[in-house]
Parts: C-alpha cells; structure tokens; sequence
C-alpha cells in the first residue's frame, strides 16, 4: 500500500534517521538550514527545503521518515 505523507515539516530525528549521524549532529544541520534560508530561531524547516539544501531526492526521504 502507498502510503502519502500528511506532514510538511522535518525535525532532528527525521535527519537522524536519513543521515544516521547523532541527534545532536542533526541539530546542528537542522540549525544550519534554518540559517542558510535566514529563518528565524523558532521557525520550522520543510522537508522540500531540507531535500533541496542536502541534494536528496524527495521520495527517499519520504521513505525513510514515514514509519
């Protein structure tokens, strides 16, 4: 079964789980991409942004993030 995701935003753990680097390092990416598009502190990243600043295709990343 397809399955279609119904979330718009990636977290930490989500590049835990696509890059297997520790959470604390995916931190710092999630940080990083947040300072490169000049988003505030507080503000979330995509996961179309996420797939565009790492060069990963959409489609494996969804794999990877939805259980």
């Amino acid at each position: 079964m397809n399955q279609v995701s119904k979330r718009v935003c990636i977290y930490p753990k989500d590049i835990q789980r696509i890059t297997g680097k520790s959470y604390r390092q995916s931190i710092r990416i999630f940080n990083q991409i947040r300072k490169s598009l000049r988003k505030p502190k507080n503000s979330l990243v995509s996961i179309e942004e996420f797939c565009e600043y790492t060069g990963l295709k959409y489609e494996h990343v969804i794999e990877v993030i939805i259980d």
